[in-house]
C-alpha cells in the first residue's frame, strides 16, 4: 500500500545540483557552528534552510545528550522536513558533531526559489517527505503524549497528531516499564504533552497542541484573502492545490485534521493511480504538501461558526474563538460527518471504546477482543477488513438485507469470503454495556437478541452535512445539503444561491459520495472561482 513518502533508508542520496546550491548561497549567508553547539533546538520554528558545507550535524537525544541516530548530515546535505513548508515546529535537537560550516537561508527566500525552480522544489519535497515518514514511523520526536490509554481526552490529542502525520511518542500512565515511569514522573502523573525537556502542556487539547506546534496559524483580521476554503477533506485539499497553482491567495480552515471523513479510511483501493491502495490520510496529506508548495495556508483545528457578508461583497467567517477572517470568495467543502446512534451512554463512551474512524490509532484497542462495525458503505467495509488484522473477530452490522446498493462489489466479496468477518444483515445494536470503558453490546436480529463482548465499536452510518454556519447566506435542502447549479438557479454546477460562494464534495446536494468525485469537483471549481474573482476585482486592484 502506498505511504506518505519514500523510504529514506532505500532512497538513493542525490546531492543538490551546483546551480541550485549557488541559488541558495545567493540568498543566504555562511555560518560556523563549533563542535557541540546546537544548530537548531526543539521547539524552534522551521524558519531557515541549513545546507552543510563542511562538518557534520547530528540528532541528539534531549534527555541523555547522546547521539540519537547513527547517521548524521554531512557535506552536500541539508536540514529540514516537510514542516518547513508552513513554518512548523522543529521536533528534533540538532547539534554540530564537529566544527561545522553551513549556509543558512531564510525560509521565505527558499520557498521563492522552489516556486521558480521546479527541479529544486521536487528534490527538497522528496527528501522532506521521506524524513517525515521516517520520523513518524520510528516515532523519532521530542513530542510526548502522556496519559492513560483509555483517557478519551488523551486519545483525542493522539488522534489529532496521528491524522496530521505529526511524529510523537505515546506513554500510558498505567504501564510499568522503566521509560514510561521516567517520562510520567516529569508531569506528576497527570495527562500532558511535553516537547523536549523544558516545555510542558497541561490539560492538553488538539487546539492547544496545534498552537504549541505551530499548526494553528495566527489569523490576520486586517487582510482580505482571495479565497477561504472551509473544510480540508479531498474536495477542499484539491481546491487548495489548484488555487495555489493559479496564484489565488487561499486559506483552508479545518476543524479536525486534513483528510476529513476520507482521512478515517484505512485503505482506499478504488482511487485511480494507487493499485495497491492508499490510506485516506496519506492521500490527502500528499495533497496538503502540494498545496503548501504553491503557497496555500492551512489553519487547524478551527471551526467556522457563522458567516456574514460585508457591504463591499466580501464574506467574513467567524471562528470558534470569535476570530474573524474575510475573503472575496468562499468555497464550502465541509463534507459530512457520521451520524450518532440513539443509544444510552453513547456520548460517555465515545473515545472509550466507541469510535467513528478506523485507523492505526483505533486498531490498537482491538487486540485480543472482538470488534463491531456498524454500517453498510465502503468506509464501514474497509474498516472491517482493516480491523480484522488486529481483532480476534469482526462483526459487521448492516440494517438492510443486502450490501449491493451501498458497497462496492469487490469489497462485499472480500468480506463475505473472510472467515474473520461475520456480516449480520437486518440487524442493529440496541444497547451498550460498560462503565468507564465499553465492555459489550446488545445485537438484535429480527426478534433475537445476543450479547457480544467487545471493547471496540465503530459507528459508520449515514452522514449529516456541516452547514449550520451557512444559515441566511446560501440555501440548503431539507437535509442541510447545499443547493448548487440548477437547484440554486445557477448555470454553474458549483455556484450556490449566494454570489461568490461555491460548494463541492459531499456537502453539495446531489453529489456522488466518492473520494475521486470530491477531488474532481475541488479541482474544477477553481476555474469558476478564478473567473468570479476576475469579474469582481476592484478597478484599483
Amino acid at each position: 500500500m502506498e505511504t506518505l513518502g519514500q523510504d529514506l533508508e532505500t532512497m538513493r542520496r542525490v546531492p543538490l545540483a551546483p546551480e541550485h546550491v549557488d541559488a541558495i548561497c545567493a540568498i543566504g549567508g555562511e555560518r560556523l557552528y563549533p563542535a557541540g553547539s546546537i544548530v537548531m533546538d526543539i521547539g524552534e520554528p522551521l524558519d531557515r534552510f541549513v545546507y552543510v558545507l563542511e562538518g557534520e550535524i547530528e540528532v541528539v537525544n534531549p534527555y541523555t545528550g547522546e547521539r540519537l541516530l547513527q547517521s548524521g548530515l554531512g557535506p552536500t546535505q541539508f536540514m529540514g522536513e516537510i514542516g518547513f513548508l508552513n513554518r512548523g515546529t522543529n521536533y528534533l535537537k540538532m547539534r554540530a558533531a564537529v566544527d561545522t560550516r553551513v549556509i543558512e537561508a531564510p525560509r521565505e527566500g527558499v520557498l521563492d526559489l522552489m516556486s521558480r525552480i521546479p527541479e529544486l522544489s521536487d528534490h527538497l519535497i522528496t527528501v522532506f517527505a521521506a524524513r517525515r515518514r521516517k520520523q513518524f514511523e520510528l516515532r523519532n520526536s521530542a513530542v510526548k503524549v502522556i496519559g492513560a490509554d483509555r483517557d478519551a481526552k488523551v486519545q483525542a490529542v493522539e488522534r489529532f497528531l496521528s491524522r496530521n502525520r505529526i511524529p510523537f511518542q505515546s506513554f500510558d500512565m498505567d504501564a510499568a516499564d522503566r521509560e514510561t515511569v521516567q517520562v510520567c514522573s516529569l508531569v506528576g502523573n497527570e495527562p500532558a504533552v511535553i516537547l523536549g525537556t523544558g516545555t510542558k502542556l497541561d490539560d492538553p487539547t488538539p487546539r492547544k497542541v496545534a498552537q504549541y506546534l505551530g499548526l494553528d496559524l495566527e489569523i490576520c483580521s486586517q487582510r482580505t484573502y482571495d479565497l477561504v476554503i472551509v473544510g480540508g477533506g479531498p474536495a477542499g485539499v484539491a481546491a487548495a492545490v489548484y488555487a495555489g497553482s493559479e496564484g489565488i491567495g487561499a486559506l483552508v480552515i479545518e476543524d479536525t485534521a486534513v483528510g476529513g471523513q476520507a482521512g478515517t479510511s484505512s485503505r482506499i483501493e478504488n482511487y485511480m493511480g494507487f493499485p495497491t491502495g492508499i490510506s485516506g490520510t496519506d492521500l490527502t496529506w500528499r495533497g496538503q504538501v502540494q498545496a503548501m508548495k504553491f503557497g496555500t495556508r492551512f489553519v487547524m483545528p478551527r471551526r467556522v461558526e457563522a458567516m456574514s457578508r460585508r457591504e463591499d461583497g466580501a464574506y467574513c467567517v467567524t471562528l470558534d474563538d470569535d476570530d474573524e477572517l474575510c475573503a472575496r470568495a468562499v468555497l464550502v467543502a465541509t463534507g459530512v460527518q457520521y451520524r450518532r446512534l440513539p443509544l444510552d451512554r453513547l456520548e460517555a463512551l465515545e473515545g472509550a471504546g466507541v469510535f467513528y474512524s478506523a485507523t492505526e490509532m483505533e486498531a490498537r484497542f482491538c487486540g485480543r477482543t472482538e470488534a463491531v462495525v456498524i454500517g453498510g458503505g465502503n468506509s464501514a467495509g474497509q474498516a472491517a477488513m482493516f480491523l480484522s488484522r488486529a481483532a480476534s473477530h469482526v462483526h459487521l452490522v448492516v440494517r438492510s438485507g443486502s450490501l449491493a446498493a451501498s458497497m462496492s462489489s469487490y469489497l462485499t466479496q472480500r468480506l463475505e469470503a473472510d472467515p474473520r468477518v461475520t456480516i449480520h444483515y437486518e440487524s442493529q445494536v440496541t444497547a451498550l454495556h460498560g462503565e468507564r470503558w465499553l465492555e459489550a453490546i446488545t445485537l438484535r436480529t429480527g426478534d433475537t437478541e445476543r450479547r457480544i463482548e467487545t471493547r471496540a465499536l465503530f459507528i459508520m452510518i449515514g452522514a449529516a452535512p456541516n452547514t449550520d454556519w451557512l444559515s441566511g447566506i446560501a440555501a440548503t435542502d431539507d437535509k442541510g445539503f447545499v443547493l448548487t447549479g440548477a437547484a440554486a438557479g445557477q448555470a454553474d454546477d458549483y455556484a450556490t444561491t449566494a454570489p461568490g460562494v461555491f460548494a463541492v464534495g459531499d456537502v453539495r446536494a446531489g453529489s456522488v459520495k466518492r473520494v475521486a468525485s470530491a477531488v474532481g469537483e475541488g479541482s474544477v471549481v477553481v476555474s469558476r472561482i478564478w473567473q468570479y474573482l476576475e469579474d469582481t476585482r476592484p478597478p484599483s486592484a
